[in-house]
């Protein structure tokens, strides 16, 4: 089997270029991977803030405020790109600012224990975080350019799959470079920093290969106007309202998005705090847990253009569900490992059939607009389920296992929002011009 077979690309659209567009999966997996998830959100919380009670709260804070900027920001955007088909030159400019932003992650140690400390590391996470969510939204929109509506899944596994291996390759070597640390009696204070260098590097350097490789097929539209970013969200979101199947997409995606928002920003300090595992521990979990993911999001890149999208989508969530109570009831190590594998395949396939489930349902003359919508919608998930869990932890006095049960509310209301969505209705109006 090929790894990329023609038959899944649209007439035209070379093999290289879809390799290079899933280089863009695997330059900024190592962001999510690294920062987000398993060194700087437990650094933060136990290194810059001490530990404070409300450190997890400035956390979550820090990434909420950059989703809610992304989410009111990214239509207009994305509406802006499709105009002047600029999709590309704009992901060359927020790929750099991501960069940036995460090189300068490596001053905070600096300043640990301080407010100073704490006020520039989460005006960092929320740059950096922000344009890592732009570059994300912009590298989907490309996806219904290269690929069939019967290949979109297995074009859309591709990339995730990339992006597992490109997180696991940035985690490896940041992990490898703690354990040296570590071994000479080094504090976090020095290895963190060193650790932000080694992911901006390699999403620097990654992307390289996009910009090479990828080309921008759109032309641009003259006959549209640009308005400004509140008025474009309402304007698109008006317009995506005739497309119904897309919209109940949208509702879904908050929803299931939302818990896996929690596993990738709360990961590391449930292991840590609540089963008891060491920073090193944690990395070589989140590693493994990649590798579960990268085969999940290929594997199913190809199952969900067998058995349909939605399917698939529906097998996922109902994985998630099995994860969050698994996590919640194991007390030993080993038992967590379980649902970590679990979580692995999921996230791969989850992210995996959302993304091609956009793509499908989205006009094609309105991809880069259509795919702010989603990421609007993902970044409101990635603020309601993070908060969410974190009130309740609070209200339960701390209570970590009652909370990450509870997110298994929101698989459930992902499952219930799936079952109005009827795919060749909604691809179907996507392909009606208006």
């Amino acid at each position: 089997m090929a790894l990329f077979p023609t038959s899944a690309l649209r007439p035209g659209v070379r093999k290289r270029e879809v390799f290079g567009w899933a280089m863009y999966d695997f330059a900024n997996s190592g962001y999510t991977t690294v920062v987000i998830t398993a060194v700087f959100a437990a650094y933060f919380v136990g290194g810059i803030a001490k530990g404070a009670p409300w450190a997890t709260f400035a956390w979550t804070a820090a990434l909420s405020t950059s989703y809610a900027i992304v989410m009111f920001t990214m239509p207009a955007i994305g509406a802006w790109a499709d105009l002047r088909a600029a999709k590309k030159r704009v992901l060359v400019m927020t790929t750099t600012g991501c960069v940036l932003a995460t090189a300068a992650l490596a001053l905070t140690p600096g300043f640990a224990g301080g407010a100073m400390g704490v006020a520039l590391a989460m005006a960092l996470v929320i740059v950096s975080n922000a344009f890592y969510s732009y570059g994300e939204s912009l590298t989907g929109a490309f996806l219904p350019e290269l690929a069939t509506a019967e290949g979109m899944g297995k074009v859309s596994g591709w990339g995730w799959a990339f992006g597992y291996v490109g997180g696991m390759l940035a985690l490896g070597l940041c992990l490898a470079y703690v354990l040296w640390s570590q071994a000479r009696g080094l504090p976090a204070a020095h290895f963190v920093p060193v650790t932000m260098l080694i992911t901006a590097a390699i999403y620097g350097v990654a992307a390289c290969a996009t910009f090479a490789l990828l080309p921008e097929r759109a032309v641009p539209q003259a006959s549209r106007s640009q308005d400004s970013a509140w008025t474009q969200l309402r304007t698109t979101f008006r317009q995506a309202r005739a497309y119904r199947d897309f919209m109940w997409l949208l509702v879904c995606t908050v929803c299931y998005q939302g818990g896996v928002a929690v596993a990738i920003t709360l990961a590391a300090i449930y292991a840590e705090q609540v089963i008891g595992f060491v920073a090193s521990e944690t990395m070589v979990l989140i590693f493994v847990l990649n590798v579960a993911a990268a085969l999940g999001a290929f594997a199913f890149g190809y199952v969900q253009d067998r058995i349909g999208h939605k399917v698939s989508l529906t097998v996922t969530l109902l994985a998630w569900i099995a994860v969050c109570v698994i996590a919640a009831w194991v007390t030993t190590k080993g038992g967590f490992w379980w649902a970590a594998a679990i979580a692995g395949l999921a996230m791969g396939s989850s992210q995996s059939a959302g993304r091609a489930m956009t793509g499908y349902l989205a006009p094609p003359q309105q991809l880069a607009e259509f795919f702010g919508l989603w990421t609007f919608a993902t970044r409101l998930a990635s603020i309601i389920g993070p908060l969410s869990f974190g009130a309740i932890t609070w209200a339960t006095g701390g209570n970590q296992r009652i909370a990450i049960l509870s997110t298994a509310v929101l698989f459930i209301g992902g499952l219930l929002l799936l079952l109005p969505i009827d795919m060749q209705r909604g691809r179907k109006a996507a392909l009606h011009t208006r």
